[in-house]
């Protein structure tokens, strides 16, 4: 060893101490992102029950239900029910229409929401095929083909997770 060379040993027990506090930490964030997400879950949509949604949505929630998603029906519903809509993406930050610039100005927390809501309102729309909804969503957005893949492969996951749990 010279004078200006100093030899590091990396050890066992060091890797084993630096990977323990790394998987620690990568935990603690995603059991913050968890709360997050829970805390979230227990005020979506609650803009619903209240004015000038909820008499609005009221009178049109068995029409529109009948309309596949990204159908001329659908399109033309959501114009007749804009003044809900206005005031319901503007409380609710889970919807791309909630941003200037769309999906490009939502968070994680914000499209994992919205996907668990696309999840549940195409069932809501008959068919309750997710695929159609998210490539439907995907020209009314702009998103990237990248986006639409991985709400894709989330949705096979659910599916699969969904056939394990029946069992």
């Amino acid at each position: 060893m010279t004078g200006l060379t100093k030899e590091l040993t990396y050890t066992e027990q060091d890797y084993l101490r630096d990977t323990r506090a790394h998987i620690a930490n990568v935990q603690r964030h995603m059991q913050a992102f968890a709360t997050l997400l829970n805390a979230r879950s227990l005020e979506h949509d609650i803009s619903k029950l209240e004015e000038p949604e909820k008499s609005i949505l009221h009178q049109n929630t068995e029409e529109y239900r009948r309309y596949r998603i990204g159908s001329q029906e659908y399109e033309a519903h959501l114009k007749k029910v804009k003044i809900a809509l206005d005031h319901h993406y503007e409380m609710n930050s889970h919807h791309p229409q909630h941003y200037k610039n769309g999906v490009a100005g939502m968070d994680l927390l914000d499209v994992v929401e919205m996907f668990c809501d696309w999840m549940v309102a195409c069932r809501e729309h008959g068919d309750g095929d997710i695929v159609h909804s998210i490539l439907e969503n995907k020209k009314r957005f702009g998103y990237s083909d990248e986006l639409a893949q991985i709400l894709i492969n989330t949705s096979v996951r659910f599916r699969k997770q969904s056939l394990m749990d029946q069992k």
